[in-house]
């Protein structure tokens, strides 16, 4: 199935090629270093994050084209005219949704208010929160429903190509932070990359973590599926990263706190965020959205 295969050898691209071109992104930002020294003082591993990325929206249109779209309009990508409505009903969501878990956790002691923090630094947290959320929102949302989702519903019946995409999703999230010992090498990437997804082998991680993110890409998929475009699901998306941006900026875990329930500065790890999107996707279903129109069939 050529499609199916497009889809392999893209995914393939970008985990692989994305590991191997890391370490040419953090030579790069070492040798700008006098002039940048914030971004040569970050992590390798930030460096393999931002490399996939990279290769994954640098091949986007190359997979779409390979399974049968002929423009950005098929990703959900169409004239923001008229769509306000859609937006805001679904950052509004986003936003309750997570103040819940928010709310909750502070609420019941488990999360407490970092001390000292100025009238400038709240400002700063909260404008790049703000500025996070459209920018991320708006790239993910075209990634992963646009083209990864829209892609794989042209090869499946909808909903499996739903639960498949947002297991990728949740995959592409669950990249943990992880060090690299000694000199970054042609091959770090490579050797930092099954570290990165060490997570997998940590249960309390996985249980509810990889749950949860693979359900936030169920709410953002089904979004896509029922409204025919993107802006709810990125309205959505961009209130939850509101929230992830300021949350752990704002607070830290009480002392002996139940992080496995409540979760920890992530929000979105733990059981009770469980809870709150399994309520958050409820509640969609009875949206009054308009119902998408089915996606168009390619040649086999």
């Amino acid at each position: 199935m050529r499609p199916l295969r497009a889809l392999v050898i893209y995914l393939v691209v970008v985990f692989i090629g994305g590991a191997l071109l890391a370490p040419w992104l953090y030579r790069l930002a070492q040798t700008a270093g006098h002039s940048f020294p914030q971004i040569a003082g970050v992590s390798f591993h930030r460096f393999v994050n931002r490399s996939l990325l990279i290769l994954a929206l640098a091949g986007l249109w190359s997979l779409l084209c390979a399974l049968g779209a002929t423009s950005w309009r098929e990703t959900g990508l169409v004239q923001i005219h008229g769509q306000w409505k859609k937006l805001s009903g679904g950052l509004l969501l986003g936003f309750v949704s997570l103040a819940v878990v928010a709310g909750t956790a502070i609420g019941g002691g488990d999360r407490v208010f970092i001390q000292g923090l100025t009238a400038h630094k709240v400002v700063g947290i909260i404008s790049n929160a703000i500025a996070t959320a459209a920018i991320v929102a708006t790239i993910e949302e075209i990634l992963f429903r646009g083209g990864i989702f829209g892609g794989l519903r042209r090869i499946f019946h909808w909903p499996l190509a739903l639960i498949a995409s947002s297991m990728i999703y949740a995959l592409v999230h669950f990249l943990q932070p992880a060090e690299l010992t000694g000199p970054v090498a042609w091959n770090s990437g490579l050797i930092l990359l099954p570290r990165m997804l060490g997570g997998f082998a940590d249960f309390h991680a996985l249980v509810p973590g990889f749950f949860n993110l693979t359900l936030a890409g169920i709410l953002l998929g089904l979004a896509y599926q029922r409204t025919g475009n993107l802006y709810f699901s990125i309205g959505l998306h961009a209130g939850w990263i509101f929230w992830l941006k300021t949350y752990g900026a704002f607070t830290i875990s009480a002392p002996r706190a139940a992080t496995w329930f409540w979760g920890t500065g992530k929000l979105i790890d733990g059981w009770l965020a469980l809870i709150v999107l399994i309520v958050t996707l409820v509640v969609f279903k009875f949206l009054p959205l308009k119902p998408a129109r089915e996606p168009f069939a390619i040649s086999r």
